[in-house]
């Protein structure tokens, strides 16, 4: 009855998959989601309850604010209690502003904004009946610098950037903490696309010389969620050194 509990969205695979795994090995409840691919949520489900502790997956899209209601209702059900939020679900869009369609631009600020405000407001409830929580929002170094060819995902992270600043002063007198992690070149399937040229070129940018490890981004996040409630309001940066 004492364990805690910590949602991870986007946690299929890359960071948030590492995220999920880190809590449940640390001894949380773990819920884990995602919009596109369930047969690989529900592998992560069973590696957990197989090795690591209980694990719920809710398969939906969470930037959609009703699916998102229905899966605190599960939380709630389930769990009665949320200690950690890990806004994780993202999707990129690699072209030019002036070839990208509405409805492109809709998913992404959909996806990665939206579905932070849609979970944080859902969250808020069940950290204020127990006066403590955390939640740690997975950014990225474009929110701050922005990236040609990535105009609307480094919008949609400056506005992760803001609202975590923003939502931790609001949240700081009733003992809930908000951080954001903002990632560099990690190596996930988000990267995948670049041909082994363009990769070699990032790499020689980066001056550890190395992309990061999905596995360091659970690390950091399991730092933030057990870190004092002094710290709050921050975007750390993950990234070799390279912004």
């Amino acid at each position: 009855m004492n364990r805690k509990t910590a949602l991870v969205t986007g946690s299929s695979r890359g960071i948030g998959k590492a995220i999920a795994m880190k809590f449940a090995e640390n001894g949380y409840d773990v819920i884990i989601n995602c919009a596109h691919r369930e047969a690989e949520l529900q592998s992560v489900k069973r590696e957990i309850n197989d090795f690591c502790g209980t694990c719920t997956a809710f398969y939906g899209d969470i930037g959609d604010f009703t699916v998102c209601e229905e899966l605190y209702t599960l939380i709630r059900q389930q769990y009665g209690r949320l200690d950690v939020l890990v806004n994780n679900a993202g999707v990129s869009y690699v072209g030019l502003l002036q070839d990208m369609s509405p409805e492109d631009w809709s998913r992404i600020i959909r996806t990665n904004l939206t579905s932070v405000y849609n979970c944080c407001k859902l969250a808020i409830p069940l950290m204020l009946q127990v006066h403590r929580g955390k939640i740690i929002n997975i950014s990225s170094v474009w929110g701050d610098a922005g990236a040609s060819c990535e105009v609307a995902y480094s919008a949609s992270k400056g506005g992760v950037n803001s609202l975590t600043r923003a939502l931790a002063r609001e949240l700081a007198p009733s003992n809930i903490q908000v951080n954001a992690i903002a990632c560099g070149a990690i190596d996930t399937e988000m990267n995948h696309w670049l041909s082994d040229e363009e990769l070699r070129g990032l790499i020689d940018e980066i001056p550890a010389g190395r992309l990061g490890s999905p596995q360091e981004a659970a690390d950091l996040a399991w730092q933030l969620a057990s870190a004092g409630s002094y710290l709050t309001g921050q975007v750390i940066t993950l990234d070799g050194g390279w912004a």
